[in-house]
């Protein structure tokens, strides 16, 4: 008989979501807080996110970060599925391993490392820094989690939906751009988000590849933190905060609806065998 969670359980998770999240709520809350002072509460007020517009610094540094993080997770995307077809779809091959490593060695290898690495890559061949080294930086770690999460759909896709329209006189080419790629569109959604966010969040490996006139707003943040949390700084984090939410939810809704075609997909090419 389940009698349901135990009352350990319900307290460890409540305690764990409190600690992830009630930082973000304060974040938030001190974002309208009618004084400089981030640490006492004078009243509500929206004055620093108007504050926020004027500070072009800041504006600037946001909108290298938007673009770095939309081309760099595009590219990605694209070649991280790639490399998960080569890797599902080609078997054995000579120097296999090899690619495998290479693919993966991101998620495991430390980010001052991938920082370092290419910092000295860039200077070695004389390319100044600036933001398309940061955009080359962040493709090269971001690309192995795409590779990944499309890499554990392919391993389930059932080809036979390939086979019978390839029976059909259907080209490969379109045969992946046609019954392929909308099957595994969830996966491919969900790797482009996580490199939009990596790209997104990341300092290290920015820091070390950055130039003139390419400050991300991580770095921007970084640097005025140190010299104490400006309320404007609340306010920008909560608009992120409420982009990256609006963006999750439809992302989530794509991902069900893709989901369900996929399924009916399925369903229809069962029915016709």
């Amino acid at each position: 008989m389940n009698k349901g969670p135990s009352w350990f359980n319900l307290t460890s998770i409540t305690l764990g979501m409190a600690f992830l999240y009630l930082p973000i709520v304060l974040l938030v809350i001190y974002s309208f807080n009618a004084g400089r002072n981030v640490a006492i509460w004078e009243g509500w007020s929206v004055k620093w996110y108007f504050a926020l517009w004027q500070d072009q610094q800041m504006l600037d540094a946001a909108w290298v970060t938007i673009r770095l993080g939309l081309l760099s997770a595009s590219v990605a995307t694209i070649l991280g599925t790639m490399a998960a077809i080569t890797l599902v779809r080609h078997g054995r091959f000579f120097g296999r391993s090899l690619f495998s490593g290479m693919v993966s060695a991101p998620l495991v290898l430390p980010e001052v490392i991938l920082g370092l690495s290419m910092l000295l890559l860039f200077v070695s061949i004389g390319f100044d820094r600036g933001f398309w080294t940061m955009t080359i930086a962040h493709i090269t770690f971001t690309m192995c989690y795409v590779a990944v999460v499309v890499q554990s759909r392919l391993v389930s896709f059932d080809r036979t939906l390939e086979e019978a329209a390839l029976d059909l006189g259907c080209p490969p080419l379109r045969t992946f751009f046609s019954i392929t790629l909308p099957l595994i569109l969830p996966a491919v959604i969900s790797g482009w988000m996580l490199a939009f966010t990596l790209s997104l969040d990341d300092l290290v490996i920015a820091s070390f590849t950055t130039g003139p006139g390419a400050t991300t707003l991580p770095i921007k943040i970084y640097s005025q933190v140190r010299l104490g949390v400006s309320p404007q700084i609340n306010a920008i984090c909560t608009i992120i905060i409420a982009v990256v939410a609006l963006g999750a939810i439809v992302a989530s809704l794509q991902l069900k609806r893709a989901e369900t075609d996929r399924r009916r997909a399925e369903q229809m090419a069962a029915a016709g065998r």
